[in-house]
């Protein structure tokens, strides 16, 4: 099956600090920052007589009685419910991380993440197409590191797309690297950690809608028996920490990726596995670890589109016998 392959010109980076712009990630303060003005200091009470005093009361009485109870608004629907598409004008973007330029993360056995991304998206573009979202695109970017980034959020803007998905593949920092050699070469690795991870940003235009597509991702993950990075939460990963959002689907906060923050539509990051793991790499080249992450990942697009789960498929060997 043919793929819309969207060359941009592009870049690539190290790691998350790729995609990160130049703000902090503090949260912003809530409210205006104007100070707030001093009270102002009562003034000073009166000596009331009884008779006084009886008055003043049944005139605050009177103006109790006098006060309509303030009916709630009914809230807006939440964004957070599933809305309804229709899967062949559906236009998400899959959007291969890094470039084969500047190739991302090297794994523990010195494969460049670039290959690992674009394997995974392609198979995740084709399973979409075959499910029914005939306007998947996959978002190739080429040259060197940050000018793709703008060019990568232009592309999806430019085609109005519904959703965003950048695939990537996780590393460590190096001070957390270890050595060893792999076929004669001085190679790194970490195997302390593993897992996927998915992330969104609160400076996304429509965070409620990214949020709830990495949940239902990260929860699709979880069910095809993967585990979550937890490392992100540990002090140990000292700017790489991130918030935990959802500890169930493993959904991290980032609200500094270019990607995340500056485009048009909802828009989610999946770290689908760690590389630089020894034994989550070659899981990472597998086509069973293929075909789970593609199925989490379709099932979720569905789920967020409130489509009806497909239906569960019977065994050859127990469809034979039922014919029998």
């Amino acid at each position: 099956m043919a793929l819309a392959l969207l060359p941009v010109e592009a870049s690539r980076a190290g790691w998350l600090d790729f995609f990160k712009g130049k703000k902090s990630d503090a949260p912003k303060s809530a409210g205006s920052s104007k100070p707030a003005e001093p009270a102002k200091h009562a003034a000073r009470a009166k000596h009331l007589t009884p008779k006084d005093a009886a008055a003043s009361l049944q005139a605050a009485a009177a103006k109790l009685r006098s006060v309509k109870p303030e009916v709630a608004e009914e809230p807006p629907p939440s964004k957070l419910m599933a809305r309804k598409c229709d899967p062949g004008k559906f236009r998400i973007v899959v959007d291969v991380g890094h470039t084969a330029e500047s190739e991302g993360a090297l794994s523990a056995r010195n494969v460049p993440e670039f290959n690992f991304n674009l394997n995974l998206s392609k198979r995740i573009v084709e399973r979409l197409k075959a499910d029914g979202f005939a306007q998947a695109k996959l978002l190739v970017t080429e040259g060197k590191a940050r000018p793709s980034l703008g060019r990568r959020v232009a592309a999806a803007n430019n085609l109005h797309a519904d959703l965003f998905l950048s695939i990537h593949h996780d590393s460590v920092p190096d001070k957390l690297m270890e050595e060893w050699e792999y076929e004669g070469k001085k190679s790194h690795f970490s195997d302390r950690f593993s897992g996927y991870g998915v992330f969104v940003s609160k400076s996304n235009p429509d965070f409620e809608s990214s949020f709830r597509f990495a949940r239902l991702i990260g929860k699709q993950m979880r069910l095809q028996g993967f585990k979550f990075a937890n490392q992100y939460t540990l002090p140990i990963m000292g700017k790489y920490r991130r918030e935990l959002l959802d500890r169930e689907a493993g959904v991290y906060r980032y609200d500094e990726l270019i990607v995340l923050k500056t485009t048009n539509m909802p828009a989610a990051l999946l770290e689908a596995g760690s590389i630089i793991n020894r034994d989550e790499e070659l899981e990472m080249a597998s086509a069973e670890r293929h075909d789970k992450t593609v199925t989490a990942v379709t099932t979720a697009l569905k789920e967020y589109c409130g489509l009806p789960p497909a239906p569960p498929q019977t065994p050859p060997d127990a469809q034979a016998k039922m014919d029998h």
